[in-house]
């Protein structure tokens, strides 16, 4: 195997700021190191946080919409099939399908001036959505990416 140059991978990551308002910014995972597991070749990894994790598996009915609410945890997210998208307060609406990652940790929004609070979600096309959601159990994640 080559040693190539660390790969990276682009997520959007869904957060609160210290106003209470819910936001979307495009990151990036850049730590990856090439290490082996066991006998296996070398591979590129990037270790998250250690922490407790419950995996849940969503199934989002076609025109599924879910009105204004928060993450329940910090909580990646992993369209396996069917198309989705997310609106945060700030009125950022991003579309995401099969592969493309998000962070959701919009925890602790306030309630703005028009009832709305944390995001809004829903299906898109004539297919449900299939989605991995991977909860963590630590406060927040930190992430240097934000763009306020």
């Amino acid at each position: 195997m080559t040693n190539s140059a660390a790969p990276s991978l682009d997520y959007w990551h869904l957060y609160t700021d210290a106003s209470g308002v819910s936001h979307q910014a495009k990151c990036t995972l850049d730590q990856f190191e090439l290490s082996g597991v066991g006998n296996a070749a070398p591979q590129w990894n990037d270790k998250q946080t250690k922490s407790e994790a419950t995996v849940v598996f969503v199934v989002l009915p076609v025109g599924w919409v879910g009105e204004w609410h928060e993450n329940p945890a910090p909580q990646w997210i992993l369209p396996i099939s069917g198309r989705w998208w997310v609106e945060a307060m700030d009125g950022t609406r991003i579309e995401f399908g099969a592969g493309e990652l998000s962070l959701g940790e919009d925890q602790n929004c306030i309630v703005d001036s028009q009832g709305r609070k944390g995001h809004r979600s829903g299906t898109i096309g004539n297919e449900p959505a299939i989605l991995m959601t991977v909860q963590l159990h630590i406060p927040s994640i930190p992430v240097l990416c934000h763009l306020e």
